[in-house]
């Protein structure tokens, strides 16, 4: 029976899929992208009798897609901590989700794996913003400070690798990424030994240093919001820099806007640290979606982004 991994492309599926694969090695077709490339079971909607692990995309927003898959007798296992929606109740469907704001989908599999690899979960927990999860992992395994950092700075590099309208804007595809981790069962020794993320450093300093310098296009009680141009390197900082904002100001929400090539706006919500709930109510509001702690809208149009001020106001003010 052939095998697919369907993974998002950022730090949390990557390294979700490569636990799994660590422990369960499969010569596995590769099904990834963007991190808002989320729609990613439609591309494999033909597919019979295989059987499908599926890494940190919403099951709600591939919900159609999933039935249909389901339907053509094909095994699905779905690790994901998004906005799920209902279940689809199947035999052949084996649901470890769990939309809790202190989890990911690498800690999903660090649970179904027994901690086997928590390394890699710990990393992913640092990309996805989760620093206080990642330092109860880290304390569980006893690790100093010095390793800990390591692993902060390789989630976020990871991550940050994610964003991007397109593959183009990206400096590795995912896909790509995934294989540089594939012969590394330690997260260190990739740390010390790949090019890749020389690559990475590099270009995360160049875009953060042009990030920081902007301010917010609006303050309020509720949080800050930020607007960036249509260029490359907004859209490849988007995500990092939201986390990174959000940490300075953990009782504020966050949202960040980024000028598509098409004239809408991509957008980026993080509800405050401090109280990680309702992003996924806002941007659902807006044909969005995510978890409570961050969510994202793909295409919010210019004239809807008075009414989208409005709302985050309204779903952030204490």
């Amino acid at each position: 029976m052939p095998y697919i991994d369907v993974f998002n492309g950022d730090a949390d599926g990557i390294c979700a899929l490569h636990q799994l694969r660590l422990h369960n090695p499969q010569n596995s077709s590769l099904v990834t992208g963007v991190k808002r490339d989320n729609l990613l079971l439609k591309r494999i909607i033909a597919t019979r009798d295989s059987t499908l692990t599926v890494l940190d995309i919403s099951s709600h927003a591939n919900r159609d897609s999933l039935l249909q898959l389901l339907k053509q007798g094909n095994t699905v296992h779905y690790f994901d901590h998004h906005f799920a929606g209902e279940i689809p109740e199947s035999p052949l469907f084996h649901p470890h989700i769990d939309t809790s704001p202190d989890v990911c989908s690498s800690i999903l599999v660090d649970r179904f794996l027994s901690g086997k690899y928590r390394l890699w979960a710990i990393v992913a927990s640092f990309g996805d913003n989760l620093h206080v999860s990642a330092h109860e992992l880290a304390d569980s395994l006893k690790l100093d400070p010095k390793k800990t950092e390591e692993l902060r700075e390789l989630g976020e590099l990871i991550n940050y690798n994610a964003y991007g309208e397109t593959i183009d804007d990206l400096h590795f595809s995912p896909e790509v990424l995934f294989k540089a981790l594939q012969p590394f069962s330690d997260p260190f020794e990739f740390y010390y030994a790949s090019g890749e993320l020389n690559q990475l450093r590099e270009g995360f300093r160049n875009d953060m240093g042009k990030a920081e310098s902007e301010l917010p296009v609006r303050q309020t009680s509720a949080g800050r919001i930020y607007q960036f141009q249509n260029q490359a390197w907004c859209r490849r900082v988007s995500g990092v820099y939201s986390n990174q904002v959000a940490r300075k100001a953990p009782d504020l929400a966050h949202a960040l806007l980024v000028e598509r090539k098409d004239g809408t706006f991509l957008v980026g919500v993080r509800a405050p640290i401090s109280k990680p709930q309702g992003a996924e109510k806002l941007c659902i509001k807006f044909s969005g979606g995510g978890r409570a702690a961050a969510a994202g809208i793909n295409n919010l149009a210019p004239e809807e982004v008075d009414r989208f001020f409005e709302a985050f106001d309204l779903q952030f003010t204490i």
